[in-house]
């Protein structure tokens, strides 16, 4: 049975929402204005605070400071950095050694020689996606199958087609944002479908 990870929480709204149907992961995306799930490190602290202690903190940073993502995981307030861009090998080595914490890079796939590079990345984990994430769009579900490390999957998966993916590709992970919302918010009964299905693989 695959993990589950809900990103793109925002409000104290969405935090009682995976408290109440626990999934593994929660994702916030810190500190990046472009997108409209981005919060401040200061609404960071605020909502993992209220998190569910058995939930997972992760931080979704693009192209961030390191000294940003190195505090808020050695302060406690995410247990786990996701890093979305032109992060390289000596970025991420450089984080694992200041904080001694999991970094998840996550990789655009299209094409084979993407699946190369994430099988290569000493990241903990890697993230297979479509593009730039969130978008509700999947990728070539073939090319996964070629990864022989964990990974999350990300990209598309919604209660409509979890079950095909999961039995398909048996991901360690799956990662959910745009297809648990409604009008662009977190639904709570979007949400709690998606946990329970995949609880039930």
């Amino acid at each position: 049975m695959p993990k589950v990870k809900i990103c793109g929480l925002r409000t104290l709204e969405d935090i009682q929402a995976v408290n109440d149907c626990k999934p593994d992961f929660a994702g916030f995306i810190v500190e990046y204005p472009k997108s409209r799930r981005s919060i401040t490190s200061d609404e960071l602290k605020k909502l993992t605070g209220q998190l569910d202690q058995g939930i997972c903190a992760v931080g979704v940073f693009v192209n961030a400071q390191i000294k940003l993502v190195a505090d808020l995981l050695n302060q406690g307030v995410i247990q786990i950095a996701q890093l979305h861009r032109q992060e390289e090998e000596a970025y991420i080595r450089q984080l694992q050694a200041d904080t001694g914490r999991k970094v998840i890079k996550a990789f655009s796939i299209k094409t084979e020689e993407d699946i190369a590079k994430a099988e290569v990345s000493s990241a903990d984990y890697v993230l297979l996606d479509q593009g730039s994430g969130g978008t509700g769009k999947t990728f070539d579900w073939l090319l996964a199958k070629k990864i022989s490390r964990p990974y999350f999957l990300a990209g598309g998966l919604g209660v409509d087609n979890l079950e095909s993916a999961v039995k398909s590709l048996n991901p360690w992970a799956v990662d959910l944002s745009s297809s648990v919302e409604t009008d662009g918010k977190k639904d709570p009964e979007k949400i709690r479908q998606a946990v329970e299905l995949v609880r039930k693989l």
